[in-house]
């Protein structure tokens, strides 16, 4: 909960790099990378900076924060709201983040369905009424497949100068190792997980045997939840407060998927368009050296497909033709570039899409470009 616990005054003796509060968020980064969840909610929150961090992770699409000090949040969850660059180019993933105030001791549904939980230097700061429910909520209502918890290791304090007791006022326990294995392992038995230790934060060559400054818990669920006992008990009634929640734009959204994909079916053709013609021009160059008669020229040349011949090969052909002051650039064609074909994912909906958007031949098979601009620049 406390970001760093003041970790620079201790840099007499220890100084941590990068400082302790880094290192604690990026094994929860890494954790991230290994399991890839799709729903994170960090209890305890805080400044909301391992939030911040989390949202550029592309396989999370909802986080969620959770914390008793709802100015603190405040504070900072500016920084968790979508920026101008992410409405100008939409993520393929969907991501919503949401903060509530409330407390860990309590019992909410909106907190249901998440993959992984993290419990950041949280449980130090509950009381012992508060920390007695605390398994109850995160392992038994909650249920994540995989819950973190940190917190400080006592046995590492007379390393830090400065420390007497606490760490922070607001702790209200420290636990050694015995103690934190202690109850981490009798929660995991009782809710049916298993618990590995780890930590971050090494101590001074020689010193190894205070272990690490942070102790980190890590618990995975030994059984998938079934349906049954994810309903069973599960209250209905909110108690947290909502204060914050974004819902980033998303190219899963068919508004923002179709500008995505009209924009790019309109720079595609522009490409192949202007290649086309820039190939007719060199062509006829070739065949005519009076600067004069070129534009009498290329225009035959344009009109070297009948109508009839022209629909043919929109219809049989994937190469791009110029039929009279129009080019025909077919969906075939457009569809077999990988960002399109990425974006669309079939050729019907790539149709769907732009339809109405961008002029197509009659039957529909080609984007049509008049080319009389062009024509008068050459």
């Amino acid at each position: 909960m406390d970001k760093n616990f003041q970790e620079e005054q201790f840099t007499g003796i220890i100084k941590f790099t990068p400082p302790l509060y880094k290192q604690r968020y990026q094994f929860i980064k890494d954790l991230v990378g290994k399991y890839k969840p799709k729903k994170v909610a960090d209890l305890g929150c805080a400044d909301c900076t391992l939030l911040w961090m989390l949202k550029f992770c592309n396989c999370i699409e909802v986080l969620a924060g959770l914390d008793i000090c709802a100015s603190v949040m405040k504070e900072k969850m500016h920084r968790l709201s979508p920026l101008p660059g992410d409405y100008l180019q939409p993520a393929e993933r969907s991501l919503t983040v949401t903060l509530h105030h409330g407390s860990v001791a309590h019992k909410d549904p909106c907190m249901l369905g998440f993959d992984l939980v993290t419990c950041i230097e949280l449980i130090e700061h509950l009381e012992q009424s508060e920390l007695k429910k605390f398994p109850e909520v995160v392992f038994g209502f909650m249920a994540p497949s995989i819950v973190v918890i940190s917190t400080p290791n006592s046995e590492f304090n007379p390393l830090l100068p400065g420390v007497t007791l606490f760490r922070h006022p607001d702790h209200k326990f420290e636990w050694n190792r015995a103690q934190f294995q202690s109850w981490a392992l009798e929660t995991a038995r009782r809710y049916d997980y298993s618990v590995e230790f780890t930590g971050v934060g090494h101590p001074l060559t020689g010193m190894e045997k205070v272990g690490f400054c942070t102790q980190i818990g890590v618990f995975v669920r030994k059984y998938p939840q079934t349906t049954e006992s994810a309903q069973s008990e599960k209250p209905t009634e909110a108690v947290y407060k909502t204060v914050f929640k974004a819902v980033y734009p998303s190219l899963k959204d068919e508004k923002y998927l179709q500008n995505a994909v009209v924009s790019e079916v309109i720079f595609t053709t522009q490409i192949i368009k202007r290649s086309l013609l820039d190939r007719l021009m060199s062509e006829h160059e070739e065949c005519n050296d009076d600067p004069t008669e070129r534009k009498s020229k290329f225009q035959p040349s344009m009109n070297r497909f009948s109508e009839d011949l022209g629909k043919a090969r929109v219809e049989k052909s994937m190469e791009p033709f110029v039929n009279g002051n129009v080019v025909y650039i077919p969906l075939k064609t457009i569809f077999s570039f990988p960002k399109v074909n990425r974006l669309c994912g079939t050729f019907e909906k790539l149709h769907k899409l732009i339809a109405g958007k961008v002029t197509l031949s009659s039957d529909g098979s080609a984007v049509m470009f008049d080319t009389e601009h062009e024509n008068e620049e050459n």
